[in-house]
């Protein structure tokens, strides 16, 4: 037999109906025996100790029975999450153990993009994505200078300004606008790569909005250039627009992701 019918068996045999069959719940005593029996004290004893040792039993067995069902439940969910898309089995190459325990405290910081005129840039940045400036970086000999950008609160960034700099690079995805001086002047400067256009590399960064149609009405009010406005394609409800250089941004929020998803997942 086996041994997950084993509850279900013990359970047929020994259920309250098989027991209240021949005990009754309505004695004053918890019991009553049947009509063709003559109860005595020593058969009161021995009718009550049954009872209870059989509803001991019975509570017993449904217990058991909840923990093997916890079990299974387990086992199942055990083996959908190892065949999941996301699992090493279905991904070759993937890391199947989990992080290396040396790389527990690696987080992804930050997007760098090479930005021809700083005063545009930051313009497009700050007032049209809301990012705010969270530390400059300027290196005179090697003439060039940084802009880290996020969307964390630079009121909470600490005063001094090494402090700052190592405050800024303990947050999350954040934007990094490098300026090497001298190109928002020079009429020879065409610009750079964006790397959607052949040969095609890097593709774009990904803004959470939170409705996608009502933000891209405002950047349109902005005048903002579009890649692909909402309803443009068969992926409704993101849109890309460009930035000042030319890098892509994907606009998308929670409410429709999962909408335009769903056949992917």
């Amino acid at each position: 037999m086996a041994i997950n019918s084993i509850p279900k068996t013990l359970t047929r045999l020994l259920s309250l109906q098989t027991l209240t069959k021949h005990y009754s719940l309505i004695s004053p005593h918890f019991f009553t025996a049947p009509k063709s029996k003559v109860l005595t004290p020593d058969s009161d004893i021995l009718l009550h100790f049954e009872f209870r040792f059989l509803t001991f039993l019975w509570y017993l067995i449904w217990v058991l029975q909840g923990i093997i069902t916890g079990l299974r439940f387990v086992s199942v969910k055990s083996v959908a999450s190892e065949n999941h898309k996301e699992s090493a089995s279905n991904n070759p190459g993937l890391l199947g153990t989990g992080p290396d325990e040396e790389t527990k405290g690696y987080f992804m910081q930050q997007t760098m993009f090479r930005i021809k005129d700083p005063k545009v840039s930051l313009d497009f940045y700050s007032r049209v994505l809301g990012m705010a400036l969270l530390k400059r970086l300027d290196f005179p000999e090697m003439k060039f200078s940084l802009y880290f950008m996020g969307y964390e609160d630079p009121a909470s960034a600490p005063s001094n300004p090494v402090e700052r700099t190592v405050w800024t690079f303990g947050k999350q995805a954040t934007i990094e606008l490098t300026h090497n001086w001298g190109t928002e002047s020079n009429p020879e400067f065409k610009g750079y790569h964006n790397g959607n256009s052949e040969p095609r590399g890097f593709g774009h960064i990904g803004i959470t909005v939170d409705d996608t149609y009502k933000a891209c009405e405002r950047f349109e009010r902005l005048g903002v250039e579009f890649v692909k406005k909402p309803d443009d394609g068969k992926m409704k409800g993101i849109a890309f627009i460009k930035d000042p250089d030319g890098y892509w941004i994907e606009i998308f929020d929670l409410k429709t992701i999962g909408n335009v998803t769903t056949a992917a997942s």
